[in-house]
């Protein structure tokens, strides 16, 4: 498991008749361990988009109930609704997360497309947990529009709490509301008896578009009718279950203190032994095993766990399932972070500057934040980072905007009856309890990887060392050897970079002439094909008539479109004659100045000795100075040198670039290093090693590794290999300067967007944007994840 999400394992051991591990709790402790479940929320820089526009994006990658740190890379799509695919994307994720764009085509037909986004990961398990989100796209000249289909037929299905409908005990039940297209707002419905049926025995009314609930008592024999029905006079009637004369019933209310849950039963025989095992996110964090289990109450802390669905299942002493639940925990207690905004200057007036601060509360390096005009719909407002975490990512089934359930007024009594109908989807206990479990056949992406091979007059070049050369435009050239198998294979795997690289390549054998060298590099990864079909939408296609005209919010999408190239074009050169005017930042020259294409990587930190730190000055050892600077670094005394551990592994050492023994450290000089960078994962440099490594770059530049001959590369056979796909930055107007003093309207949806807005210890983070012509209110998103107490970060508000 890659991380633990539970604060710890509460087990409940009842009258000494504990046994040892069944099938059961075996089958989960794999399942936990060897295949540990990712899932994605996606966020959009708005609610829908024109023909020709750009749809920016921020993904967020959870392990359970935290940022993932299994799949470093994220593949994301584009389709229409015909399944066919329009662009594809693959981006780096850092610390879970990582962000992007795809720039829509002006001639793109209105419809519904859907973004798919997954993990090669997520690739080995259903493919209904991969993330495929739909988006609208508007184009007024398309000869079909987009209509809302809220006429669709839709069907009630009904679901007694545990899945028993025993003689006797009062049971709940929860309605289901499912449609191809829009389910009712105002529904309701009754019960009666089948051989009464002008006498109604209960009734309700729907909590929502997806759920509703009664209780009833019933008696052998009787059948039982519900009979539901919506404000048009649309209507169903559903069989209840057939009445059993025996089996057992669980019943579940959760709390802020604690869940508790009893076990109704009839007609059991005397001394059956049966077990309750309660699971958060494929863990186990409840048990309880006895002969007297049932007609008893049981509480489960709620404290001791966290927000999240918990699965309880009743097995008997076959371990056959009897009864299951899901329910959610703290349901009127969401531990939710909220940023605090602070020092508001806003101004309702066109065009004028806003800004505000974001106190940091929590334990993270930055925020996805963004503002909009408060009139505007956020793809929040549908499925939320906080539904996604705690429910979507985990429940497949269509639910009619599931962020309802976890915003500042939340009906819990309506998520509770949601989760009366639902499976837990993860696993299934007879699959895993079998010993099926799932086929792994891929591998998390160490960011981007090539292999290639090496043939020399077409036999393959087995055991050969070969050069990678690297030229930097005014910074020399990096040299890299690598090394073939026996079969002249070899793998580059960790790139971190955007866009495209050239490397030149030779033999380090000089009595080869080049000619006779052949080097195929082709990429370590691939997009791996839709299988499903896609869901169906909430809107149908139908002819456009000829005097129809663009709605309203079309009409200030088309204005923005055609004042965005305009805006790129000034806002780019503001930038230019800013960078003229300012210094680059000096630790991220020198990085660059120094470190090779092979040396970079997402999940690094750069300790710069020439411009800062000058306290490493009076260290003997550089090794003992980054100790308390790096976290999960430890210090270990061997035969009078120091060996470097991250997390309890040893950690790779490079000089210049070049690998060194831990023992040559002591040597260096603190004053002749100009830069240390410590890399916690994979990189191209390490050639697949994960252990961690400390980088020391000397002040003479980075010689040794370097060539002096800059026209060296010239002269070799070059290859261009691709990066990760470049993110087109989100450009806003910026007023006050005369080169926006053209813009006639200004109809922005999104006023600010920033998917990773970095924040500074013990500072506030500030935010500034433009307002644009009539935008009277503000609604703000603010999101991130807090690893050290396990909660999201999340403000949506809308403020004046």
């Amino acid at each position: 498991m890659s991380k633990k999400i539970i604060s710890f394992l509460f087990i409940l051991i009842v009258l000494g008749n504990f046994q040892a591990q069944g099938k059961a709790e075996k089958a989960l402790e794999v399942f936990s361990e060897k295949y540990p479940q990712e899932k994605i929320h996606l966020v959009f820089n708005k609610n829908s988009f024109i023909a020709g526009e750009n749809i920016w994006f921020k993904s967020f990658v959870f392990d359970g109930y935290d940022l993932s740190n299994i799949s470093t890379t994220l593949f994301v799509e584009l389709y229409d609704s015909n399944k066919t695919q329009i662009s594809k994307k693959i981006l780096p994720l850092v610390n879970g997360q990582g962000s992007g764009n795809f720039t829509l085509p002006e001639n793109l037909k209105e419809g519904v497309y859907y973004v798919r986004a997954y993990t090669t990961w997520m690739a080995n398990f259903n493919e209904d947990f991969q993330t495929l989100r739909p988006i609208v796209v508007y184009n007024p000249s398309s000869p079909q529009k987009l209509v809302i289909n809220d006429n669709s037929k839709w069907t009630a299905s009904i679901f007694p709490e545990s899945g028993t409908f025993i003689d006797g005990i009062d049971t709940k039940f929860a309605v289901r509301l499912q449609s191809k297209g829009i389910t009712p707002t105002d529904w309701s419905g009754y019960v009666v008896d089948a051989e009464k049926p002008d006498v109604k025995i209960t009734s309700f009314k729907g909590f929502d578009q997806n759920v509703g609930s009664f209780s009833l008592t019933p008696k052998a024999g009787k059948k039982y009718k519900l009979i539901v029905e919506d404000s048009k006079s649309n209507k169903q009637t559903i069989d209840l279950p057939t009445v059993s004369d025996s089996g057992v019933n669980l019943q579940v209310s959760t709390g802020n203190e604690a869940v508790k849950f009893y076990l109704k039963s009839k007609n059991i025989a005397p001394g059956t032994l049966y077990k309750v095992i309660g699971t958060i996110s494929n863990q186990l964090v409840f048990k309880v095993n006895s002969e007297k289990i049932l007609e008893q109450s049981y509480s489960i802390p709620a404290a001791q766990l966290i927000n999240g669905i918990l699965q309880l299942t009743v097995f008997d002493d076959k371990e056959n399932i009897v009864a299951q639940r899901l329910c959610f925990i703290q349901p009127e207690l969401l531990k939710i972070k909220k940023p605090t905004l602070q020092s508001l200057a806003l101004n309702e007036s066109p065009r004028t500057l806003n800004t505000f601060n974001i106190s940091q509360n929590s334990d993270n390096e930055a925020y996805t934040a963004f503002v909009m005009d408060g009139n505007s719909e956020s793809s929040e407002d549908e499925n939320s980072l906080l539904s996604t975490l705690w429910l979507t990512g985990d429940i497949t089934s269509k639910i009619y905007t599931p962020a309802q359930y976890f915003t500042q007024n939340h009906n819990s009594e309506a998520l509770d009856a949601l989760l009366i109908t639902e499976k837990w989807k993860r696993f299934d206990w007879k699959t895993i309890m079998s010993g099926t479990f799932p086929i792994i056949s891929y591998k998390p992406q160490p960011y981007i990887s090539y292999k290639g091979k090496v043939t020399v007059q077409g036999k393959p070049a087995a055991n050969t060392d070969m050069n990678l050369l690297f030229e930097k435009p005014d910074q020399g050239t990096k040299l890299y050897q690598i090394k073939t198998d026996a079969n002249g294979f070899f793998s580059l795997k960790g790139l971190y970079f955007e866009d495209a690289i050239k490397f030149s390549y030779q033999l380090n054998d000089a009595k080869i002439p080049k000619e006779q060298v052949q080097v195929i590099f082709q990429p370590d990864y691939s997009f791996i094909p839709l299988k499903n079909n896609l869901p169906a939408s909430n809107y149908d296609l139908v002819q456009r008539a000829n005097e129809d005209k663009p709605t309203n919010q079309v009409e200030r999408y088309i204005v923005t479109k055609n004042n965005q190239s305009s805006v790129n074009e000034k806002a780019t050169l503001i930038e230019e004659v800013n960078l003229k005017g300012q210094k680059k930042d000096k630790t991220q020259e020198l990085n660059e100045k120094l470190s090779g294409p092979l040396f970079q990587s997402a999940n690094e930190t750069v300790f710069d000795l020439v411009n800062d730190n000058n306290s490493a000055q009076g260290s003997i050892n550089i090794l003992q100075w980054l100790q308390g600077r790096v976290a999960g670094l430890t210090l270990e005394s061997d035969m009078g040198n120091y060996i470097p551990k991250l997390r309890g592994s040893e950690m790779n050492i490079y000089l210049d670039e070049i690998k060194i023994d831990p023992s040559m450290v002591s040597s260096i000089s603190t004053a002749d290093i100009a830069m240390v960078k410590v890399i916690k994962d994979n990189f191209a440099g390490g050639f697949g090693g994960g252990k961690g490594t400390i980088a020391i770059y000397t002040k003479r530049g980075g010689i040794t590794g370097s060539v002096s001959n800059s026209t060296v590369p010239t002269k070799l056979k070059q290859i261009t290999l691709n990066g990760f796909d470049k993110e087109t930055p989100f450009v806003s107007p910026v007023y006050g300067d005369d080169n926006f003093n053209n813009i006639s309207k200004d109809f922005r949806s999104t006023l600010y967007w920033n998917p990773r807005l970095k924040t500074q210890p013990k500072e506030p983070t500030k935010i500034q944007f433009y307002n644009n012509d009539d935008a009277k209110s503000y609604k703000v998103i603010i999101m991130g994840f807090d690893e050290k107490d396990y909660a999201p970060i999340y403000y949506n508000e809308t403020i004046k």
